[in-house]
């Protein structure tokens, strides 16, 4: 078994996940062996779905074209023919009180742009990944913060929210992070009104699994605790 396939099955089953980590690297070129994306997507984080249903492929800039705030965020800026979709988008979103101008220099951007971002379920991973995705319930996700915080991983950010795909470039500069998607990113990954996103710099992956037990071993005996004194000390 892989380092990764452990990890995999060891964050799933203390997290109780019912979708794959996805692991997310960004290369300079194309890894030897890996299949290269043949096809269109919507959106950069559309990705994400496929790599949740198990395949494991690399992108190159040109497959994030279709998706202006994806390009931005994943630094695969649009080519001149097409940059102005990038302001279009923007006006749109601000026209209907998505998003005001002044927010956008804030968004976090990939500090470097990418020849080729891999996808892949965690436990597949052909490359050891930059940032690893987990979708879950706030209950499970919550064990995961409390892990990263044990292990010093967790970044100083509040949640985050819109765009989704902003996440990913800010684990890799800050640490772990907790977001609550947005609306377009539900509609491509088909993720739930009831789950949350948190995403972990791969290099804390290890030390955040280690942490997580104990932290997952704590609270279930706290959960025992509280529950008795409810019984004990509630009055309705």
């Amino acid at each position: 078994m892989s380092e990764w396939s452990d990890l995999e099955q060891r964050l799933q089953g203390a997290l109780r996940l019912t979708r794959r980590p996805v692991a997310v690297a960004y290369r300079d070129a194309v890894p030897d062996g890996v299949a290269r994306f043949a096809g269109s997507e919507p959106s950069s984080c559309s990705f994400w779905r496929l790599a949740d249903e198990g395949r494991v492929f690399a992108t190159v800039p040109a497959d994030h074209y279709n998706c202006p705030i994806g390009s931005y965020t994943q630094n695969t800026p649009l080519p001149a023919e097409r940059a102005a979709e990038l302001d279009q988008v923007l006006g749109l979103m601000t026209e209907i009180g998505y998003v005001r101008m002044e927010e956008v220099p804030g968004i976090p951007r990939v500090p470097t742009p990418p020849g080729a971002i891999v996808y892949a379920p965690l436990g597949e991973t052909p490359v050891a990944p930059d940032v690893v995705l987990f979708v879950g319930r706030p209950g499970r996700l919550m064990l995961l913060q409390e892990a990263a915080m044990r292990a010093g991983v967790a970044a100083a950010l509040p949640l985050l929210g819109r765009p989704t795909c902003m996440a990913l470039p800010a684990a890799l500069t800050s640490g772990v992070i907790v977001s609550a998607g947005c609306v377009g990113n539900r509609v491509y990954t088909d993720v739930g009104e009831d789950e949350l996103y948190a995403v972990v710099p791969g290099k804390d992956l290890a030390r955040l699994a280690d942490a997580l037990d104990e932290i997952a071993a704590a609270n279930a005996t706290l959960a025992d605790y509280h529950q008795q004194r409810r019984q004990q000390l509630a009055s309705e």
